[in-house]
């Protein structure tokens, strides 16, 4: 005996809020086709996202420290999966649909470039007169136009839900252009629990990140009053931080913040008596998000990791040899297209020559992009 994806389907619709979006109510896929036996069309996307080239390149894509500095840091992909873990643990808890806000969360950086944020930096600038770059638009085209895994469409062919998700990625670094996915309503409940994830893992592994760095150090946090919060309530209040102790300390930070993302969202959902998806897109703010008081202590400790981190020379030293690898590279295919391998020239008369080449550059990972930087410039290396 197996559940058929029908039998899934009404597992659904019994047991998932009113206002969560249902695998049965999808609006479709761009091309039509059959639907599995025994996965839900949200199940579906989230494995088709998994197997993508675009996703195992997460690998080895800056978060915040490059790939070669250690074997511990977060990059694309951990990051991206730790966002996923929140992101499901949210969903199950609100009664939205924890299938669909897991697909959304493993395609959000799809299309981050190499280098983390300097690199988009640096292709939309190189790109501003051609469309400009960002990822949240690249992780579309990954999925609705790059992707080249079946012979009767292109890209991935996922949901409207999955993809009007994608585009709807919001956080403090990200803002969406949903021109073509319905503009004037918000996001649906999972795209919202998407971004409140994206946000929520990123400071907390960046967080830890910094203090496994040493770029960081208990005595800098002192009086931020998160840090203080979590460091009285594991009890731990001065000397050498151990590794252990670090653990129970981000722990107890991603803890917290989970908490009051579920319980002021399932409070302002209660006051907000909406009782459909569209209801609830409809609303003039976002019901996923913090309290008032955690807003203000994730605002003070961004800030700080803004200022100690974001900007340490060591970060910023990186992003500046990010941004001459990515503009040399950039300005040399564009200079002479025949250098450019023969698969990536073929792409040339459908895309031009300037997106052909930021495509390509953005698919890179931080290694590739750094040997073909020598390959082209290094007389020593072998072209």
């Amino acid at each position: 005996m197996f559940y058929t994806r029908e039998q899934l389907e009404a597992q659904e619709a019994k047991r998932l809020a009113p206002y969560a979006c249902l695998s049965k109510e999808t609006k479709g896929r761009a091309y039509p086709e059959d639907e599995s036996e025994y996965r839900t069309v949200f199940q579906r996307d989230r494995d088709r996202i998994l197997h993508t080239t675009a996703f195992r390149r997460l690998e080895y894509k800056t978060q915040v420290f490059i790939n070669y500095e250690g074997d511990y840091y977060r990059t694309r992909l951990t990051h991206t999966l730790e966002v996923t873990q929140v992101g499901r643990t949210i969903a199950r808890a609100l009664g939205a649909n924890e299938d669909l806000t897991e697909a959304i969360c493993l395609a959000h950086d799809l299309g981050h470039p190499p280098f983390g944020h300097a690199g988009e930096v640096t292709l939309n600038r190189l790109m501003k007169d051609h469309g400009g770059f960002d990822h949240n638009k690249q992780s579309l085209r990954i999925v609705t136009k790059l992707e080249n895994r079946y012979p009767d469409f292109p890209g991935l062919n996922l949901s409207w839900e999955v993809r009007e998700g994608i585009v709807k990625h919001e956080t403090e670094y990200d803002v969406s252009d949903a021109s073509d996915y319905d503009p004037d309503l918000r996001g649906h409940l999972e795209a919202q629990i998407a971004n409140a994830a994206d946000e929520l893992a990123y400071t907390a592994h960046d967080l830890d990140d910094g203090l496994r760095s040493g770029m960081i150090t208990p005595d800098m946090l002192s009086g931020i009053e998160l840090w203080e919060i979590i460091r009285e309530s594991v009890e731990w209040r001065e000397g050498p931080l151990d590794e252990l102790t670090r653990h129970r300390l981000i722990r107890r930070l991603i803890g917290l913040t989970v908490s009051d993302v579920i319980y002021t969202t399932a409070s302002k959902l209660r006051e907000s008596g909406v009782k459909s998806r569209e209801e609830l897109q409809r609303l003039p703010y976002n019901v996923i998000g913090f309290s008032e008081a955690m807003t203000r202590r994730n605002r003070e400790l961004k800030d700080f990791l803004y200022h100690n981190l974001y900007r340490h020379h060591r970060v910023v030293r990186m992003a500046v040899k990010a941004d001459r690898i990515l503009s040399e590279l950039f300005h040399a295919y564009m200079a002479e297209p025949h250098t450019l391998p023969s698969h990536v020239q073929a792409w040339i008369d459908q895309r031009g020559l300037e997106r052909t080449v930021c495509d390509y550059i953005a698919g890179m990972t931080d290694r590739f992009a750094i040997e073909e930087y020598h390959k082209m410039f290094d007389p020593k290396t072998k072209p």
